[in-house]
């Protein structure tokens, strides 16, 4: 199994047409008497034989090509070879091989030896094919001493959320931001489900007929069962080493007190977060982490509190890092104008009115399940009409240009779909991406981490903070009352509270400095047993 290394190329034969790959004479060039491999013509290959199968049939070798340089096929053949050895048993070495083959096919690269080596170790399923709806089936099939309350409420969370959300995802691939966008998109059902009841429109009472509102205690209770399904895949199975649902943060049943990232609190969580990257290293024996290892801790650290709000200077970071990002000017409208998620991805361009500066809130994209679901706002209220500021009239005005280049490579293959967002060849966005991208972006410039809907909080946060009246920020976010806005959107930041304090303080001694004397009333005289008391 020690492989060999060799050049190919796409040349055909001019009689026949066939490639002639690794025999194309142009391949190689004499040299001093011999011949050498050419430096301009081909690229690098590797062959390399595979244990057979269990029933003793042989196995297609592995042959991978396409690297510019031979140290890059010299590695990759090396990585291969490494994991084959990673155990003499035929049957575990057959389990590596398909599990090669299997992430070959699904990320065109090898597993990271580390990991396979520490699963080989730890005896854990080598099988990467069983998927989250497969497991919950399984695991529900051996709950088979529970009262039957319980596996009401388990069957009850696995068809409503955990296969609808998670379902299709494989279970050694779930990760953290997988289970907490579920919750997420649960939250967000919640607003479809009460506008539903609310509206007069039959059809829409009938498709939430069955549906009620997931409260915090009830959230809490679905990831009880996710946490405890995902432990004995852990224990009992050894198909995963790690529990997502064990992380991930729920706000409590009381609303949670949103807090800003301040220097003190960013300083706090970082060095928690360089403890838990540390040692995820010492755990996988100082190897180099991976982007997706690193996001995961990334997300799964602590915050002070589920609700947490960027500084300015934090949100300037971000928009200025997502200019170059193809949808900078959605997370500008919801980092400065407020709006949710799906009002971003269900806006549409005959609603936006550059030359007025304006843009209706008229449609939004949200999630039943994994199915994205257009519809009218979740209120009343948030069927609006928001101002925009020049800067954000300029961004939607580059991303119309862009999108019109994006629609002119496209071709035929365009969808006219009409809305602001859309993927490359003009189709609706899945609101899961953007949050998927969202939170990328906020890990790649450093910042610490928030949800994509505390971009809506911290949005209304700024505008009170800038001075604007509540009246304009309850009708700018879509809310019924601003009696509502004020008691939700209560968190300050801490240098415009000091200003604050500093201000009234002065207003005071201002006073006392420019001689003003206040004019007192008139008290009667404290005279005999009155003057005593």
């Amino acid at each position: 199994m020690n492989g060999t290394i060799f050049k190919a190329c796409s040349c055909r034969d001019e009689e026949t047409g066939k490639k002639l790959g690794k025999s194309c004479p142009r391949l190689r060039r004499s040299s001093g008497g011999g011949e050498r491999w050419s430096s301009t013509h081909g690229r690098w290959a590797y062959q390399l034989e595979l244990p057979a199968h269990a029933d003793g049939r042989r196995r297609n070798p592995l042959r991978r090509q396409g690297f510019a340089t031979l140290e890059e096929a010299e590695a990759e053949l090396g990585q291969a070879r490494e994991l084959l050895a990673l155990d003499e048993d035929p049957h575990i070495r057959r389990r590596v091989t398909e599990l090669m083959l299997s992430v070959l096919k699904d990320t065109r690269a090898l597993p990271a030896v580390e990991e396979v080596r520490r699963k080989v170790r730890t005896r854990q399923d080598l099988n990467p094919s069983v998927t989250v709806a497969e497991w919950m089936e399984e695991f529900l099939r051996r709950k088979r001493r529970i009262d039957p309350t319980t596996r009401r409420s388990y069957e009850a969370h696995i068809r409503l959320y955990f296969v609808p959300y998670l379902g299709e995802i494989r279970l050694d691939r779930l990760r953290v931001s997988d289970v907490a966008g579920m919750f997420d998109a649960i939250e967000e059902f919640n607003d479809v489900i009460t506008a539903a009841r609310a509206s007069g429109d039959p059809g829409e009472r009938l498709g939430v007929r069955n549906r009620r509102p997931v409260g915090p205690a009830t959230m809490h209770r679905i990831r009880a069962t996710l946490r405890h399904a995902l432990n004995i895949a852990i224990k009992q199975d050894r198909l995963i080493d790690f529990n997502p649902a064990a992380v991930v943060e729920l706000p409590d049943a009381a609303s949670p007190k949103a807090l800003v990232w301040t220097d003190e609190r960013v300083a706090d969580w970082n060095r928690t977060l360089q403890r838990r990257l540390t040692a995820e290293q010492q755990q996988r024996r100082g190897s180099e982490l991976s982007r997706a290892v690193m996001l995961n801790v990334y997300a799964s650290t602590p915050r002070p509190s589920p609700v947490m709000v960027w500084t300015p200077s934090h949100t300037y970071a971000f928009l200025a890092h997502a200019a170059a990002h193809r949808l900078s000017a959605l997370y500008r409208l919801i980092a400065l104008r407020g709006l949710r998620r799906g009002e971003a991805v269900g806006l549409r361009w005959r609603d936006v009115d550059l030359s007025a500066g304006i843009a209706g809130v008229h449609w939004q994209i949200t999630q039943l399940g994994w199915q994205p679901m257009q519809g009218k706002p979740k209120t009343e209220a948030s069927d609006r009409t928001i101002a925009l500021d020049d800067d954000t009239v300029a961004a939607l005005r580059a991303h119309r240009k862009a999108q019109a280049a994006e629609r002119l490579v496209a071709g035929e293959m365009w969808v006219d779909s009409g809305f602001v967002f859309t993927d490359e060849i003009g189709r609706p966005l899945h609101p899961q991406q953007v949050s998927d991208q969202f939170y990328l972006l906020a890990f790649q410039v450093g910042l610490p981490p928030v949800r994509l809907h505390d971009l809506r909080h911290g949005a209304a946060t700024l505008m009170l903070a800038a001075g604007v009246d509540v009246k304009i920020v309850q009708e700018t976010l879509g809310h019924v009352s601003s009696t509502f806005t004020r008691d939700t959107y209560t968190s300050v930041y801490p240098e415009l509270a000091k200003t604050a304090a500093e201000s009234t303080a002065a207003l005071v001694n201002t006073t006392a400095r420019n001689g003003q004397t206040a004019r007192l009333i008139n008290l009667p005289a404290k005279t005999g047993d009155n003057a005593s008391t």
